[in-house]
């Protein structure tokens, strides 16, 4: 199949990859099967932590039409046994003569799919299209290269960086539309964490919500940092949502038990405090900043004190998106960390 072939049936495995689950321990991934005159005889997706992988899947649907053929996928074909076998093997065993695949596997324990299908013949190619499999999978790519879940850093403040006014009252700063597209973003997360102060002053929920505020979908896990305890009537502990407290002000030890559970995204709603901690800790990776049109000139900041002296030392953000929301604007950064070393 020429250049423009590979693309498109690429861009389909791509559309399959975009079927499977936003949140789930594991990435979305697609699959598309030719038979050697390059005709589509297979299409599969992964659907989610335990089911079968997009390859396997195609290969199925594909049968005897396989050998000789090639497969297109969007991630490089794991070469590990998990709760699945390799897919590596599963193309192998199938006689395909060529495998395409987008995004190289950053993952250790899986990696190693190219080299294996190489050794038994195959033709590989890695790289078509990698910027939109990477885009696909930001959160997991992040997730399982550093160890740790990509933190989301979300607040909601007046112009002059404000998140409730000199009298406490905070509720609301934002408008309906700006409120609607938080519980959006919620949904895409694997955990929404807070300190217990917010809990304890504002009894939030902290579920994925529609337009009649009802609970709806899928819930990310509910997660509550700090020693102080919860009362036994906060919204919080209803059965909307399971939720984990975590009794400690650690950031580096909240990601980790996050981590070893397979959340990939944190969405961290906490207040001044906890946001800074996670910010002084070098772990927000990208900031959602829901801004009103108000200004207050009193009352808490939307972040505590980081320790920065000097504008020199200032912690750098780089813009990604500007959206009006009714009245609001919501601004979309992703923080610059430094060098290794520097």
């Amino acid at each position: 199949m020429d250049r423009t072939g590979d693309e498109r049936a690429m861009r389909a495995a791509l559309a399959l990859a975009a079927r499977g689950p936003a949140v789930d321990p594991n990435p979305r991934v697609g699959a598309v099967v030719t038979d050697p005159a390059g005709r589509v005889v297979g299409r599969g997706y992964h659907r989610g932590a335990g089911s079968p992988h997009a390859e396997v899947e195609a290969l199925a649907q594909a049968g005897a039409a396989a050998s000789g053929g090639t497969a297109y996928v969007t991630l490089e074909p794991c070469d590990h046994t998990g709760r699945t076998g390799p897919c590596s093997q599963a193309l192998v065993a199938a006689g395909v003569a060529r495998v395409v695949f987008a995004q190289t596997d950053p993952h250790d324990a899986a990696a190693g799919g190219a080299r294996t299908l190489q050794a038994a013949g195959v033709q590989v190619e890695g790289g078509l299209l990698v910027e939109q499999a990477t885009a696909l999978n930001r959160s997991w790519t992040a997730a399982v290269t550093a160890g740790r879940p990509r933190v989301v850093w979300k607040y909601a403040g007046t112009l002059d960086g404000r998140s409730a006014a000199a009298d406490g009252t905070s509720r609301w700063i934002t408008g309906p539309e700006a409120r609607a597209d938080v519980h959006r973003l919620r949904a895409e997360a694997g955990a929404v964490v807070v300190g217990t102060g917010t809990v304890l002053a504002d009894d939030p929920s902290l579920t994925v919500r529609g337009p009649d505020d009802v609970p709806t979908g899928r819930q990310p896990l509910r997660v509550v940092v700090g020693r102080r305890d919860l009362p036994a009537g906060a919204r919080v502990l209803d059965a909307a949502a399971e939720t984990l407290q975590l009794r400690t002000h650690d950031p580096e030890q909240v990601l980790a038990v996050l981590h070893a559970r397979g959340i990939r995204t944190v969405w961290l709603e906490g207040g001044p405090t906890l946001a800074a901690a996670f910010l002084a800790a070098g772990l927000v990776d990208e900031v959602v900043a829901y801004l009103a049109p108000t200004l207050l000139g009193a009352g808490p900041a939307v972040v505590a004190d980081l320790g920065i002296g000097s504008l020199a030392g200032a912690l750098q953000l780089h813009p990604t998106d500007v959206t009006v929301l009714g009245p609001d604007l919501r601004v979309r950064a992703t923080t610059v960390h430094p060098p290794e070393g520097a």
